[in-house]
């Protein structure tokens, strides 16, 4: 069966890769600049002939726009999934029964380029297709919607906008190409908001960056204020080493996020790892003043070995419920057998994705454990740990088919149940 869903998604990626105006230039797709540079080399640059056929290069030299006053390159996301779940007794009465299904997890359009004269303004537009979804009025959503502006250089910019908060590792970056399938730390964040980002690469070699952002949900609207649902998020990376042309690194990051919300509450809730399952923890409507959260993540990589692992506290302050504190974590390895290693891009402090060196792809291992926990004294939002071990098969430069089991333990409402999880993807990003 899963064969055959694979080859529905790879016949859809060589069907929309051949529309000229179809689709945009994804985040996710971005290659790590080379030490002390912004661009990136191109992505069909000594690319072998894999087994799975990509995009071929003089496809993607047509579908990218070159004038004088403006740049365009497309791209697209196409992701996949099969989930299906086990289940006792005790995990049936907490969360209900999970439902065995494939899930059209993304199908993202995008185009990002620069317009204007000698000052270049970068931009970047992505909509991400909902048809799928059961609320027939909304077919589509605007993921990204973003200006970018360079002050005085490359190494700061000024981008405003719907975009991605600058808080968390696992958001800030290439969602789609992290070891593990989904992210876990979602209660701690939101993925793009309304607002206005500064970043900054900092050193020659740029071995450090800088980020600070606002961000209101309630912009644009005349009958609210400005300090409504607003977030404030900075995130700082550094390398504390870095060999073997960058095969070889140690990276340290620190972030933090204040938040508040329009109706003077604020809730928390999470799913363990999964985009279709219900929320195994949440706690609820807090009446709270503010929330701050705190980002500590480390990321140790030697060759094709790297170890990845994420800290979240978060202090709410409430007059009703006595301030609750929770966190989360997580610690994930990978060992890319083949042994490619993951390229760090010092413009964003931030791993890529595996790029296979020969024509039969990369085989990365995977595992995670992790551990969310929104349970107080005055507040009972649940706590889970979770294991989970797979396998990417990094197809192309493009294209990864994975197949992960996870195995969560949830405990809430007086009891501990417990779900089994296996969860195959097929990927493709261009």
């Amino acid at each position: 069966m899963q064969t055959s869903f694979g080859c529905k998604w790879f016949s859809v990626f060589l069907l929309f890769a051949c529309a000229s105006s179809a689709y945009g230039q994804s985040i996710e797709s971005d290659l790590a600049p080379p030490r002390g540079q912004f661009t990136a080399p191109s992505s069909d640059e000594a690319a072998p002939v894999y087994v799975i056929p990509d995009v071929p290069p003089q496809i993607s030299q047509q579908l990218k726009v070159d004038r004088h006053w403006i740049t365009m390159t497309p791209g697209l996301v196409l992701i996949g999934d099969y989930n299906a779940f086990g289940q006792d007794a005790n995990s049936l009465s907490q969360v209900g029964k999970q439902t065995d299904q494939f899930d059209d997890r993304a199908i993202r359009f995008m185009a990002r380029g620069k317009v204007g004269g000698a000052y270049k303004l970068g931009y970047l537009v992505a909509a991400e297709y909902k048809g799928f979804d059961t609320d027939p009025e909304q077919f589509w959503n605007l993921t990204d919607l973003a200006v970018t502006a360079p002050l005085g250089g490359p190494e700061t910019t000024l981008s405003v906008g719907k975009l991605k908060e600058t808080f968390a590792y696992e958001m800030v970056g290439d969602a789609a190409n992290l070891p593990a399938q989904e992210r876990v730390l979602s209660p701690f964040f939101v993925s793009r908001n309304a607002g206005i980002r500064l970043n900054r690469v900092l050193g020659q070699d740029h071995r450090a960056t800088a980020s600070i952002g606002v961000y209101d949900q309630d912009w644009g609207d005349p009958g609210t204020a400005f300090n409504n649902g607003t977030d404030v998020t900075f995130r700082t990376t550094g390398l504390l080493w870095d060999l073997n042309e960058d095969r070889d690194y140690f990276h340290v990051g620190l972030a933090g996020r204040y938040n508040t919300d329009t109706d003077g509450s604020i809730r928390m809730r999470g799913r363990p790892e999964s985009n279709v399952t219900s929320n195994y923890v949440d706690t609820g409507a807090i009446p709270a003043n503010y929330a701050w959260n705190f980002g500590l993540e480390l990321l140790w990589n030697q060759g094709p070995v790297s170890v990845l692992a994420e800290y979240i506290p978060s202090w709410i302050s409430s007059d009703v419920t006595s301030n609750p504190n929770f966190y989360g974590c997580y610690v994930a390895t990978s060992w890319v057998v083949t042994g490619e290693s993951r390229p760090y891009d010092r413009t964003v402090g931030y791993a890529r994705r595996v790029i296979p060196k020969n024509r039969y792809g990369a085989i990365e291992l995977v595992s995670r454990f992790s551990n969310v926990d929104l349970e107080d004294e005055a507040i009972h939002g649940g706590e889970f740990y979770k294991t989970y071990f797979g396998t990417n098969w990094w197809a192309t430069r493009r294209a990864k088919f994975g197949i992960g089991w996870g195995h969560t333990w949830l405990d809430r409402f007086g009891s501990v149940g417990e779900t089994d999880h296996l969860q195959v993807r097929t990927q493709f990003v261009y």
